[in-house]
């Protein structure tokens, strides 16, 4: 059974820093892409930044570009993003996803709210 377990979301004041962790079971975790994806309230669910299998290569939203890092360790199957000099735009439910998965699936998500 896959499964997406996110983790490290909370309130933090604009500015501050954030370690968004997902812990995958139930596929070869390695051998799959992963991303972060965010939803806002009200707003549609939106890409934010994806890595590799083996982690060589990673993109970003522009949104996000520079302030965000993607990273992975296949050892632990976990998938993480560190997210610094947070905006309350950033504000958002953030999600991890399996890129070459179908159906996706989906965890439930951890709250990121950027609020002074």
């Amino acid at each position: 059974q896959v499964q997406l377990v996110e983790s490290g979301g909370g309130l933090v004041q604009p500015g501050g820093s954030l370690r968004l962790s997902c812990a995958a079971s139930g596929f070869a975790f390695s051998q799959n892409g992963m991303s972060w994806y965010r939803q806002a309230p009200g707003k549609e669910r939106e890409w934010v930044a994806s890595i590799t299998s083996a982690g060589g290569s990673t993109n970003y939203a522009d949104s996000v570009k520079g302030r965000v890092t993607i990273s992975r360790n296949n050892a632990k199957n976990m998938v993480y993003l560190q997210m610094n000099s947070l905006k309350p735009e950033d504000t958002a439910v953030y999600y991890c996803k399996a890129n070459n998965l179908w159906p996706v699936v989906w965890g439930q998500g951890t709250q990121v709210t950027v609020s002074s």
